[in-house]
């Protein structure tokens, strides 16, 4: 059954929440050759590519901050620069490339105190997502984590353009979560879409945030 956060969540009752339905752990399989991911942008528009594809995807992590403000919880969002090679001028979670020897835990730390300023210090992971696999060759693995609103954010200009926040309840609320489609590659693709004010959250970023709605409250 599914159901929609109530407006007035607390971060102690996500907490709980995230204790419950959320990998404390990354799974053995996040990024194994031969393990189909459950989340994709390929889950609207029929099978999976072939393993020699979903084996080649390039490791990755990004980090689903949620400030914990006392008027309401709510997710941090970037939007890329426009100079970027890939996903340019879109909105986006911090993130990144798996370097050689690094977790992907701390390659989601990283991008975010590299991109937009945000130190360790601010952030309490809270649990793992489903990997993603995106359609541009990357397996994302995605951090939930609650951060402390007393944070200061320094921005890295070269990689994001502006940083805002939009509620947690609204981007949890499935009313929101719009199936679009656009032709691609000369293909008609579904994808969902959370538009927000004048921010068009899609792709990659929403359906990481479609799949941390299914987590906690489908």
């Amino acid at each position: 059954m599914s159901a929609s956060p109530p407006s007035d969540l607390s971060a102690d009752a996500l907490r709980r929440l995230a204790r419950e339905r959320l990998a404390q752990r990354l799974t053995e399989d996040a990024f194994a050759a031969g393990a189909a991911p459950r989340a994709s942008d390929y889950a609207l528009n029929g099978p999976l590519p072939d393993e020699r594809t979903i084996a080649r995807a390039r490791p990755a992590a990004v980090i689903a901050p949620i400030v914990a403000r006392p008027e309401g919880l709510s997710v941090l969002l970037t939007l890329r620069a426009s100079r970027l090679r890939l996903h340019s001028g879109q909105v986006a979670f911090p993130g990144g490339k798996i370097d050689d020897g690094e977790t992907a835990r701390e390659t989601a730390l990283r991008e975010a105190r590299e991109e937009i300023g945000l130190e360790e210090r601010y952030v309490e992971p809270l649990g793992w997502l489903d990997s993603y696999l995106t359609s541009t060759g990357f397996r994302v693995a995605p951090l939930a984590a609650l951060i402390d609103p007393a944070f200061t954010l320094r921005v890295n200009a070269h990689e994001v353009a502006e940083v805002f926040e939009a509620p947690f309840a609204f981007l949890m609320d499935p009313v929101n979560h719009r199936l679009e489609e656009r032709e691609w590659r000369g293909e008609i693709r579904k994808f969902y879409a959370m538009p927000y004010g004048e921010r068009y959250i899609w792709g990659v970023t929403a359906g990481i945030l479609r799949n941390l709605y299914e987590r906690l409250f489908s």
